[in-house]
């Protein structure tokens, strides 16, 4: 009743503090200095159409080089800890039955999912998207493959080494920005091309191939490791 009592507290106490935000909450009348420089800028120095990919890119290229390497940590933790369950990969007997619609559909459907998140991440620089959602999708046909055939074995030598390599050639982009251009990541390693095109942006759509491929195997090692982990819990139950 105590731990009821203070939950509720603490729940109406956040609540108020969020009314409040909420009520007193006025939108800025113009952009700030920061801002506006991004929306005037952004397109004419960097050759991006999409202001937000580059700004995530190439202004603030160490934040999501961290958020990149927090996202390898949990891959990498999930992985050490479920090991320790069993030797992970190990066949498991039997199958688990599932619909012939599952089946059927995964197999057509994986290779679209796959083709999709390579576009979201190679025209991220163009149109809303980019290497964190072309990743995540990438992640997704795994997860469905898994779903179809929950004893499917993939390899982790291979996952690994596209995360692995995709991790050190972003990095070393990185440092030709330092060294080439005017920071780290900096996109203007390579010509910046016709604002709207393809081939265009510098070093930015390649930095997002990286990304979407690097997140798309992290997110994969998880679910492959979940997923091999509750397959040997199975055969030991």
């Amino acid at each position: 009743m105590v731990k009821r009592f203070i939950a509720l507290v603490l729940v109406l106490a956040v609540g108020g503090l969020f009314a409040v935000l909420l009520a007193t909450y006025a939108p800025d009348a113009e952009l700030n200095q920061t801002a506006r420089y991004y929306a005037q800028r952004t397109a004419q120095d960097l050759g991006a159409a999409n202001i937000v990919t580059a700004i995530i890119v190439t202004y603030r290229g160490l934040d999501t080089l961290g958020e990149v390497t927090v996202l390898f940590l949990a891959a990498t933790i999930v992985g050490l800890v479920l090991s320790q369950g069993g030797q992970s990969g190990t066949p498991a007997r039997g199958r688990v039955p599932v619909g012939e619609l599952l089946t059927t559909g995964s197999r057509y459907l994986a290779p679209l999912i796959l083709l999709l998140g390579v576009y979201v991440f190679v025209n991220g620089h163009l149109t809303p998207g980019g290497g964190f959602q072309g990743g995540a999708i990438i992640a997704s046909g795994t997860l469905l493959l898994l779903l179809a055939d929950p004893l499917r074995r993939f390899g982790h030598r291979l996952i690994a080494a596209v995360e692995s390599v995709a991790g050190v050639v972003y990095v070393l982009i990185g440092l030709l920005g330092l060294i080439l251009a005017g920071g780290f990541l900096d996109n203007r390693i390579l010509p910046t091309g016709a604002l709207g095109a393809l081939f265009s942006a510098g070093a930015i759509p390649l930095i997002y191939v990286l990304i979407g491929l690097k997140v798309g195997a992290e997110v994969s090692s998880m679910l492959v490791s979940l997923a091999e982990t509750d397959a040997e819990t199975r055969e030991e139950a």
